[in-house]
């Protein structure tokens, strides 16, 4: 407080701007006089109810604030730095994992192709012996109904020569004729 004054002081009296003025310097009649016992008056009423302390503890607090705001917001930066890293770490722990996921994806879609080819050709193959079977089956049935014709054709020429009482070399003619008859209707 008193640096302050003294500094004030001597500013004053360096300046001089008194001296410029006409007639004796210490007289009430000069203005320039009397400005400077008014300013001398004036910073020793400020330091009489030390306005400089309040002034400097005024500047003090302001400083003290303003060094409280610059550290709460550097520990805000901080936190937020460390947020900011935290959720860097997140995004790339998730993008791992989505690509997993996708990975395992693309693993179960192959292996659900491989199964459902296998699944097709499987079944293709149990069509393919159905079909098999009933084309077996239509043969055998084709074959007893030739085989049946044959037998009930060969009863009639049998029941024909009976009954007509034919001789062999007509029976023989009947029979080349019923032979010839299946021989047709087989193709």
């Amino acid at each position: 407080m008193s640096r302050i004054f003294l500094r004030a002081f001597a500013f004053v009296l360096l300046a001089r701007p008194a001296l410029a003025a006409k007639g004796p310097f210490l007289s009430l009649n000069n203005t320039d006089f009397v400005v400077l016992l008014g300013f001398i008056v004036f910073i020793g009423i400020l330091v009489y109810f030390k306005v400089p302390n309040l002034v400097l503890g005024m500047l003090d607090k302001r400083a003290e604030t303003i060094r409280s705001e610059l550290e709460e917001a550097r520990m805000l930066r901080e936190e937020a730095q460390s947020i900011l890293a935290s959720y860097e770490r997140k995004q790339v722990n998730v993008q791992a994992q989505a690509d997993a996921i996708v990975l395992a994806a693309r693993e179960e879609a192959q292996a659900a192709a491989a199964v459902a080819k296998r699944d097709i050709e499987a079944s293709m193959a149990r069509r393919l012996a159905t079909a098999q079977d009933q084309i077996a089956s239509a043969e055998a049935s084709a074959i007893k109904e030739i085989q049946q014709k044959a037998i009930e054709i060969a009863v009639q020429a049998a029941g024909d020569v009976m009954t007509n009482g034919m001789t062999a070399q007509s029976a023989n003619k009947l029979i080349d004729e019923a032979i010839g008859t299946i021989g047709q209707k087989l193709n």
